[in-house]
């Protein structure tokens, strides 16, 4: 029995190596600057809207409520990658223990299945705001709005909730070297040392589902939205035009890297570490800029 404790004991792996983005000591200077630039920037100007939105009576409608707390999602997602990709940059020894990788994959999860729902759920706000004008304040009332947001963090929760038991369990006993910016599911079960192939289909049909439903979800709200707008040339609707456009832009650069990530069969590490960028880094900080146009 004892024996059998210290053989488990032994095949426990306690931290984690990230190898972070690039390892030219030069160039992750840069990028600690760029990163910590871009960190402060996306933080004051999520926050700037989270107040605004919550402060402002005049903006008490459901479009500044969904994007109330989508920023508050994005400044949240941002405040735990981006600092610790920072200081991964700086240390010589880029460790990370087992239980902050544990709490780095919960999070991510949960924010990317909230993130995801919200936007889904601001694509039909807008859907409902030109194609069904008339009935927008009787459809989209307060209790909906409410009814959308806690959908959103339920569903974040939900999402991530299903996938953590499977880590917890899994055994690492070998390498622990993750090839990428933080711990993800899907390159951390890669490093255990039992058969992951359950894992990785409960990561595909997971992650990878939830990402795909909502970016195609996403995609004919947003065909909808053009066409009507299409079919009423204006001055107001060439500006409502270039703004879906750059709504649709963002989506694609959140909900492209994730669908690559997890449910592209030949995905590679080197490529999936700079594509995480886009959702944890990117995305937070244009999320600001484009939605308030």
């Amino acid at each position: 029995m004892m024996d059998s404790i210290e053989q488990f004991n032994h095949s426990q792996v306690s931290e984690f190596i990230l190898l972070g983005l690039i390892s030219s000591q030069d160039t992750q200077f840069l990028l600690v600057a760029l990163f910590s630039v871009t960190y402060v920037i996306t933080v004051l100007g999520n926050l700037l809207i989270v107040v605004t939105v919550f402060y402002t009576p005049n903006l008490n409608t459901p479009m500044y409520f969904l994007l109330g707390n989508l920023s508050f999602v994005d400044m949240t997602l941002a405040s735990f990658v981006t600092p610790e990709m920072i200081i991964n940059l700086v240390k010589k020894h880029k460790t990370i223990s087992f239980a902050g990788c544990f709490t780095q994959i919960f999070l991510l999860h949960f924010l990317g299945g909230i993130e995801m729902v919200l936007l889904v759920s601001m694509a039909y706000d807008r859907y409902v705001a030109i194609c069904k004008p008339l009935h927008y304040m009787a459809i989209m009332n307060k209790r909906v709005c409410i009814l959308l947001v806690v959908t959103s963090w339920f569903s974040g929760l939900l999402h991530s909730g299903l996938q953590i038991p499977f880590f917890v369990n899994l055994t690492f006993c070998g390498p622990n070297v993750v090839n990428s910016i933080f711990c993800d599911l899907s390159m951390v079960t890669k490093l255990a040392c039992v058969d992951t192939y359950i894992v990785q289909i409960v990561i595909v049909a997971n992650s990878g589902m939830i990402s795909l439903s909502c970016f195609l979800i996403l995609l004919i709200s947003y065909s909808l939205i053009l066409i009507t707008i299409w079919s009423h040339s204006s001055a107001g609707h060439s500006k409502a035009r270039s703004t879906l456009t750059a709504h649709i832009t963002v989506v694609i650069l959140f909900f492209g890297p994730c669908i690559f990530i997890y449910i592209w069969p030949f995905s590679n590490h080197s490529v999936d570490k700079f594509l995480a960028v886009f959702y944890t880094i990117v995305t937070p900080i244009l999320n600001p800029i484009i939605y308030t146009l």
